[in-house]
């Protein structure tokens, strides 16, 4: 039946940003479909872990701060410990820093290009090696964005590292490929997330942007969680070095 296929269960699933918005989201998604959850984030993950158990699968909330690539290795050894594996990684975990190009700073530029780019790849380093160490193959799913494709306003570093992940998408799907990896990424499109909150609430812009998305609305958390597991899932096992975009239409305008 094909939506075996779509079926995680016994697997296990890391996810980064996982305290709320998206990452959460997409924890739950994946957790509906069978997989245990190891959540990510910096803190107060009492409530994913709720949302995780209530599903019937198992959680393990590790807090800690990811613009330290050295906790990396840590995380995976502890996730083997606990679950004796790892199946899934999910790259979700983000920031964004809003100036005006002619104004932005340094520090703003280096904690988002951190946190953004140098992180997910060093996370997916560290969980391909294992999926290597394994033998089993697995699976890499990395949150990318409309900026991966567009320039945006305002938000320089946080262009250049999603314009960054969506091509270290590709680079990571050609090397590992030959390993059983599959590597993909999401571009999702103006959600109501954190990140989106200052938008949100200036009424001029929200309504701008309303009005170019073709759905009409703002995304969800839920929005995501159909992509998530198709491409956390042997139902995507083709598929290789590819960003879907979860915008409600707004690049086809």
């Amino acid at each position: 039946m094909i939506l075996d296929a779509f079926r995680l269960t016994g697997k296990v699933a890391i996810v980064t940003g996982a305290r709320t918005g998206l990452g959460q989201g997409m924890a739950l998604g994946l957790a509906e479909a069978g997989a245990d959850i190891v959540g990510i984030d910096l803190n107060h993950l009492e409530k994913t872990r709720k949302g995780i158990e209530e599903r019937g699968r198992k959680f393990l909330g590790i807090e800690v701060d990811l613009s330290n690539i050295g906790v990396i290795a840590g995380i995976v050894e502890r996730t083997v410990r606990e679950f004796g594996k790892v199946d899934i990684l999910i790259n979700n975990a983000g920031i964004i820093r809003r100036e005006d190009s002619l104004e932005f700073t340094e520090g703003d530029w280096d904690d988002v290009m951190s946190i953004n780019l140098k992180t997910v790849f060093f996370f997916s380093q560290a969980v391909a090696r294992q999926f290597v160490k394994q033998q089993t193959g697995g699976k890499i799913v990395s949150v990318a964005s409309m900026l991966s494709f567009q320039g945006g306003i305002r938000v320089p570093s946080y262009t250049a590292s999603k314009s960054g992940v969506m091509g270290l998408t590709r680079l990571l799907a050609n090397e590992w490929a030959k390993y059983n990896i599959n590597v993909n990424a999401i571009a999702p499109g103006y959600m109501a997330t954190d990140n989106t909150a200052p938008l949100r609430r200036d009424p001029q812009r929200s309504e701008e942007i309303l009005q170019r998305i073709p759905a009409g609305r703002w995304g969800t958390p839920e929005d995501l969680q159909g992509v998530a597991v198709f491409l956390a899932s042997e139902a995507s096992r083709y598929v290789s070095g590819y960003t879907i975009a979860v915008d409600g239409g707004w690049l086809a305008r």
